[in-house]
């Protein structure tokens, strides 16, 4: 329970991250799109925190969930309007790549600086 606790409350930082890069851009971004952003950072989080799949090593788990769990908010990406400065394949990676930073940043706070290891 310590595991999934602090895990999930790491996605939802990690989400507050996230939104905060988008914030200091300056540009305005729906409500959806917010919300959209801050449960799939959390929900990278709480995966972390259910998980029990025994990969190599615990950061493998973290990069791995975060990749996986960041799929879909990437792909919704690619349905932005078009944006000069921002492509959409740049979006689409650039979710993906933190996600995975995400994964691991979660997994780090939750197994090394907490001590809760899987079970």
């Amino acid at each position: 329970m310590k595991r999934l606790i602090i895990a999930t409350f790491g996605g939802v930082v990690c989400g507050g991250i996230c939104l905060s890069f988008i914030f200091s851009s300056g540009e305005e971004v729906a409500s959806p799109v917010i919300w959209q952003i801050l449960f799939s950072r959390t929900l990278i989080g709480f995966a972390i925190g259910i998980s029990c799949l025994k990969l190599v090593h615990w950061s493998i788990h973290g990069l791995v969930m975060g990749l996986l769990f960041s799929m879909p908010l990437a792909f919704s990406g690619l349905m932005a309007p078009e944006n000069p400065e921002f492509s959409k394949s740049m979006m689409f990676f650039s979710t993906v790549i933190m996600g995975i930073i995400y994964g691991l940043l979660i997994e780090v706070i939750t197994t090394v600086v907490f001590k809760a290891k899987m079970e």
